[in-house]
């Protein structure tokens, strides 16, 4: 498989520039330049920034100065501390992955797939310079399957107007049921040799976001140790979630999780990868810090081995904000789980 060279153990600084209260204030104080030295100085090679298009833009499509600039300080404090940066639009006017942003009909509307394009060109503009040390991320967590055509073409599109202004540019794109690894076989082929497939997994989603009050059906008491069974996992499955999740049932119930289960859910995408060309990344993967620290740096460990087996670069979800990696304010960390996500 082709590798993701430079982007293979990082981390997400959500909450910063998305998925936020979009203030001054909580873009100057949530993350700050020590921030950037200490992932630096874990061994992490690439941060993945998200950011909201209520950043760049106002409600009328208005470009806003100061929210490009927070992009470049970002890009400015990697280039110091020798880290890649990953861009990733995790809302675009007219769609967010999070129903609660109360943003809708892009696949449907012409006008906002416009203003995506044209939003995604002032990225290049701005800073396809950086190609050696940046990558572009399309569009965070495409969620009904029924929008993978129209995404496949959305996406290509965009593609063909970014590189008219930034040809160097290596951009990822991923697919439906929210970067499922499973929808990568469904994503068009890649456009040049500059794409890379990427996917999201916190599977087995009913460990990994235990007791999460966002998740549907999800008792917020609800806790589970990772060396659970595959039939204790099918059951907090039907008793606990409402979202997309990866049945257990071709395994004995008896059989305690194991890294078969991962070796098992990446073989497609390993395999599709191959036939293409084309580079693989994990976006996100993570666990809640409701989970217990051992099963949680269990569960990091094993994922991060298959993928590193896979030659699969990855970053974790998220340096602040479920994590069980640092605290809430970001001030003190597990140095167990550090180790497990970091290159050692």
């Amino acid at each position: 498989m082709r590798p993701f060279t430079g982007y293979q153990h990082g981390i997400n600084l959500g909450g910063w520039l998305s998925q936020c209260d979009h203030t001054m204030e909580r873009y100057e104080t949530f993350i700050t330049e020590p921030d950037i030295a200490r992932i630096q100085s874990w061994g992490l090679d690439h941060i993945r920034v998200p950011v909201d298009y209520d950043l760049v833009e106002d409600a009328e499509g208005n470009y806003k100065e100061e929210g490009f600039g927070y992009i470049q300080r970002a890009i400015d404090w990697a280039g110091k501390y020798g880290l890649n940066m990953i861009l990733d639009l995790h809302k675009t006017f007219g769609y967010s992955f999070d129903t609660g942003e109360n943003e809708s009909g892009f696949f449907d509307n012409e006008k906002y797939q416009e203003r995506f394009y044209r939003l995604w060109e002032q990225f290049a503009a701005r800073f396809g310079k950086y190609n050696d040390r940046l990558c572009f991320e399309l569009l965070n967590e495409i969620t009904d399957p029924a929008y993978c055509e129209r995404w496949n073409h959305i996406s290509t599109t965009c593609i063909k107007r970014i590189r008219a202004l930034a040809p160097d540019t290596k951009i990822l794109i991923g697919g439906y049921n929210y970067n499922s690894i499973m929808a990568l076989k469904d994503l068009a082929l890649p456009y040049d040799d500059k794409i890379v497939y990427n996917f999201h997994c916190y599977e087995p989603t009913v460990f990994t976001h235990q007791g999460a009050h966002w998740v549907a059906g999800m008792d917020l008491d609800f806790r589970m140790p990772f060396a659970s069974t595959y039939a204790a996992y099918e059951k907090a499955i039907a008793e606990q979630i409402e979202i997309y999740a990866s049945s257990m049932s071709q395994y004995d119930p008896d059989e305690v999780m194991s890294t078969k289960f991962f070796k098992d859910l990446m073989a497609e995408a390993a395999r599709v990868a191959e036939e293409r060309y084309v580079p693989l990344y994990c976006g996100e993967y993570g666990v809640i810090g409701n989970a217990d620290d051992r099963s949680a740096a269990a569960w990091l460990g094993d994922i991060g081995s298959l993928l590193s087996s896979n030659g699969i670069g990855r970053a974790v979800w998220s340096y602040r904000g479920f994590s069980c990696i640092t605290s809430e304010d970001g001030k003190s960390w597990n140095q167990d789980m550090v180790d497990a996500i970091a290159k050692r």
